[in-house]
């Protein structure tokens, strides 16, 4: 990768057009002071002063805060929220960010709104310090309407989309967006445009996932393929390799701080090594931004390897950036690979 290079992939982006499917939830972060602790008098228990209160996209919303950072065009949310009070900070949220369309992302009193509550213990000079997190979910099947309404979407939007991305978030098996209908939505849309830029990634694994270019973890990579973890790294090449064949579209295996390998339907295999840690890390939001990078770069026009690397810097510096879950910007990107670079 050359700085001309990444100025010749990242130019196109402003004109790609994405859809992200899947469940967009909303991160609240509860900003605790611990200088102003105190005690209640009714339980004698700690009080936690919040003295600031954020709220951004997250889940899926991750992937598109990201791609909006990275300064795509036109970003199309395809997914639902509830009528409460979260579903209005979350949509919010995704309308501050440039290039969104909201026109997809469903309002509804049948389901409330995904939400991950991050109680935050700020304290000087040390890092923040995240407390037991509150989650709010849904654990009934998601209603059959709300599930074609989302299916529709899909198909409506697909033909002018130069990518999609379909993130699936829940723990339990169709109670969220990605249902088994939407899943195979999603495959219709691909097989009939196989040039189509598609990225899966699954809470739970992908396993009944269409033929979708993959990104996963070594562990889902091993379930997927029915053996035993950890997977030593000829494996996971190979069974990476075998999967692409089968899907006919790219798959990734993120490794951790061993860095990524990606293969391809053609039976190449690569790997690209993760960048050296610069000081304390919050690895949260680091597996969002590689999907968004790689899905990215791949719509406009890099190789599979430039594709990986430029993840794999987005990733160095989403894990620097603590108590937030961040995103890496063009601008930051090439800050990383050429410090010394003005432009």
């Amino acid at each position: 990768m050359t700085p001309a290079r990444l100025h010749e992939i990242t130019a196109r982006y402003p004109g790609l057009r994405v859809a992200v499917v899947g469940d967009f939830c909303l991160d609240r972060y509860l900003e605790i002071d611990p200088a102003r602790t105190e005690r209640s008098i009714e339980t004698g228990r700690p009080v936690h002063n919040v003295v600031r209160v954020r709220a951004q996209a997250g889940a899926a919303g991750t992937i598109l805060n990201n791609l909006a950072a990275l300064g795509v065009g036109t970003l199309h949310v395809v997914g639902f929220c509830g009528e409460d009070g979260e579903g209005f900070e979350l949509r919010r949220a995704l309308a501050a960010l440039p290039g969104v369309r909201l026109e997809g992302f469903r309002s509804t009193s049948e389901r409330r709104t995904f939400t991950y509550c991050k109680p935050l213990v700020l304290e000087p000079g040390r890092p923040p310090l995240e407390l037991d997190r509150l989650d709010s979910k849904n654990w009934t099947p998601t209603p059959r309407a709300l599930q074609e309404q989302v299916a529709a979407q899909v198909r409506e939007l697909a033909p002018e989309l130069d990518a999609l991305v379909v993130m699936d978030q829940v723990e339990a098996a169709e109670t969220g967006v990605v249902t088994g209908l939407v899943r195979a939505t999603a495959g219709e849309v691909a097989g009939a445009r196989p040039r189509l830029i598609t990225l899966a990634d699954s809470r739970r694994g992908l396993r009944g996932f269409p033929s979708l270019g993959f990104k996963m973890n070594a562990a889902e990579l091993a379930a997927l393929a029915g053996v035993p973890p950890p997977l030593a790294p000829a494996e996971v090449e190979r069974h990476a390799a075998a999967l692409a064949l089968r899907n006919g579209r790219p798959v990734f295996v993120t490794l951790s701080e061993q860095g990524i390998v990606g293969a391809g339907p053609d039976g190449t295999v690569e790997q690209v090594p993760a960048l050296p840690v610069r000081g304390p890390i919050d690895i949260v939001g680091a597996g969002d931004a590689v999907s968004a990078n790689l899905l990215t770069a791949l719509a406009a026009g890099a190789t599979p390897r430039e594709a990986m690397s430029l993840a794999m810097t987005a990733a160095s510096v989403v894990i620097h950036q603590l108590g937030t879950t961040g995103t890496a910007s063009v601008t930051q990107i090439r800050k990383v690979l050429w410090p010394d670079d003005d432009e």
